[in-house]
């Protein structure tokens, strides 16, 4: 069995925590609100609705990705509330990630019955990887 990532599963943990209380249904916006809340009670550094630039030959293009969260300065945690995550979520997720160069990254849905989550792991060429898990 692999072993987790004791910062991502703090992460993961606070999310869940949410989704017990709330459960689904809600808008995006009120699960944000109260992963801050559940954070700062898990004194989990984060930084909330982050500006991630974007470069193209050296330039910083005006275009900008805001991501949800940046935990730990080192994740980046993008949220969703829908009933199943599709391959354009992932795909905002490991842009957001090779835009922002971090090495991992959570993609959470609060939208589904039960917590659905999927981790990425960026590479050294800017490739990411995935994990999934619910």
């Amino acid at each position: 069995m692999a072993r987790r990532d004791p910062l991502t599963y703090d992460v993961i943990g606070a999310a869940m925590e949410v989704h017990k209380r709330l459960g689904h249904g809600f808008l995006e916006a009120v699960y944000q609100e109260a992963l801050a809340i559940e954070l700062t009670h898990r004194h989990v550094p984060f930084r909330r609705e982050v500006d991630l630039p974007i470069m193209y030959r050296e330039q910083v293009l005006k275009s900008i990705y805001r991501v949800d969260f940046i935990c730990y300065d080192t994740i980046l945690v993008e949220l969703k509330a829908m009933k199943k995550l599709g391959s354009s979520e992932v795909a905002q997720t490991l842009n957001y990630l090779k835009a922002g160069n971090f090495a991992k990254g959570l993609l959470i849905n609060f939208g589904a019955t039960s917590l659905e989550y999927k981790r990425f792991i960026g590479t050294p060429k800017n490739k990411s990887a995935t994990d999934s898990s619910n």
